[in-house]
């Protein structure tokens, strides 16, 4: 078989590997509260301001096309994880269905996307902790809060917490799985509390005019204006869940805990989203969302409620990581099972004997997103992440068709409903949404994957587990 379409048989990646294994330790609830945790986070935060600046009231149309986007993709991965219950998400799906080159080109799109997203949280983080720092008298030097291209020199709350999350990652899937539950929680009470607060000031003139730059993709200068423009935007917003399939080696009842823990915490966030957004608008003006970089917070001061608004801004400093926990886990985990496979050095695939994970592994994942945190400027290629994940749910669907036609016998715990119709709403949809993004954004898309192409026939190509064999 040539080596662009040299595939992984179903056998190999349905059953457990004989040497580096993963522990399974994690249940329905722990992989629940990793996908909220990973998509319930600077996307509410922040991005609901972002998006009625783009969108005005019709944001809220942009959550519900964004969503039934990622609900599309979501069923595509639940059949997919269920049926491959291995680490590597849509890579190893790739690899099985669509062959070693696309494999390729799909686990390197992962790659950027789960890295960038990673430091533009710990990022986001960093401010929220040095105002807080500031509130209790610990003021730190600009130039250790910000990167070089902030007029900082180091930003060193966000390398802190990068570390500090891929150690707690190291320790152990079972023991960061639980420390996220605890914060997911403090989140979900806090965007609770902003709801209660802000529904008794809703007025409905605050959806007027409500589409104001229409409906369409709209560009003006870099930015794409309308509804769709902002859904591509808040998209962002809704990934995560495909973090919970990177742990379906993990699971300890693939069959049962993918299922819920992908389509529960698609489900829920998906309805914690539209609740805390037609509170926002309700409550507030648009424009005045658009002019704030913590609306949530905003919007509870201007309704007088400003110890509320110091709450969110806590929850947020507490609970901000599990998003970076989330994604550095999917990150360390996809890199893994391309070591596994011998597309990166296959030493990186060791797990510890102690802890059950790719504890190296796990630890230069945490070294690159600090660096990249810490030095490096990030308001240019954030939404590049935005491309990488459109890609990769494309190439799901299309996997769970192609594996409909190849292997229609194959066990499948999980059968997504009427699968033509959900995978082209995946791929049409995705589509539609990558269009609807910056050009600069796609330019740079592809120029990542370029190099990414040219690091496939210079090294891995030789150097594949398959192509040994």
């Amino acid at each position: 078989m040539a080596f662009w379409n040299r595939r992984k048989s179903l056998e190999s990646v349905s059953a457990r590997q004989s040497h580096s294994a993963l522990r399974p330790t994690l249940g329905w609830p722990h992989l629940m509260c990793l996908g909220i945790g990973g998509i319930v986070g600077t996307g509410i935060y922040t991005l609901i301001g972002v998006g009625a600046g783009l969108a005005g009231p019709a944001v809220i149309m942009s959550f519900v096309v964004a969503g039934l986007v990622c609900a599309c993709a979501a069923l595509a991965y639940t059949e997919m994880s269920t049926m491959m219950p291995m680490a590597g998400s849509a890579y190893t799906y790739s690899y099985v269905a669509l062959g070693e080159l696309p494999a390729w080109f799909v686990g390197w799109t992962l790659i950027l996307e789960y890295t960038v997203v990673c430091s533009v949280v710990a990022v986001g983080w960093s401010g929220y902790a040095a105002g807080f720092m500031r509130s209790v008298g610990l003021d730190l030097p600009e130039a250790l809060i910000a990167g070089p291209a902030a007029g900082g020199v180091i930003n060193l709350p966000a390398i802190v917490i990068a570390l500090a999350v891929a150690g707690l990652l190291a320790l152990g899937s079972r023991e960061s799985a639980t420390v996220n539950m605890v914060l997911v929680f403090v989140k979900l009470l806090a965007l609770a509390t902003f709801i209660a607060l802000a529904i008794p000031a809703f007025d409905m003139n605050n959806f007027e005019p409500f589409a104001p730059h229409g409906f369409g993709a709209k560009e003006i200068g870099d930015a794409k204006y309308g509804m769709m423009g902002a859904a591509a935007l808040i998209f962002f917003a809704f990934y995560g869940f495909d973090a919970v399939s990177t742990a379906a080696e993990e699971a300890k009842d693939p069959g049962r805990d993918l299922k819920i823990g992908i389509v529960g915490s698609m489900v829920a966030c998906t309805l914690i989203y539209m609740v805390v957004a037609a509170a926002a608008i309700g409550s507030t003006r648009t424009d005045a969302l658009a002019a704030s970089s913590e609306p949530l917070a905003m919007v509870l001061r201007t309704l007088n409620h400003p110890g509320a608004a110091r709450w969110i801004g806590v929850a947020a400093v507490v609970a901000l990581p599990t998003v970076i926990m989330a994604f550095m886990y999917g990150q360390s985990r996809i890199f893994f099972v391309m070591a596994r496979d011998g597309l990166l050095p296959q030493r990186l695939s060791a797990v510890n004997e102690s802890s059950g994970t790719p504890v190296l592994m796990t630890m230069i994942t945490g070294v690159i997103v600090a660096i990249i945190a810490g030095f490096l400027p990030l308001q240019r290629i954030a939404e590049v992440a935005n491309a990488g994940t459109l890609v990769a749910f494309m190439a799901v669907a299309v996997c769970m068709l192609v594996l409909r036609n190849k292997a229609p016998t194959a066990p499948r715990p999980f059968r997504t409903p009427a699968p033509m119709l959900v995978a082209l709403g995946a791929i049409v949809g995705c589509a539609y949404l990558f269009a609807s993004l910056p050009r600069v954004t796609i330019y740079t898309f592809l120029i990542w994957n370029a190099i990414g192409i040219a690091v496939y026939f210079i090294y891995a190509r030789f150097q594949s587990a398959l192509a040994r064999a």
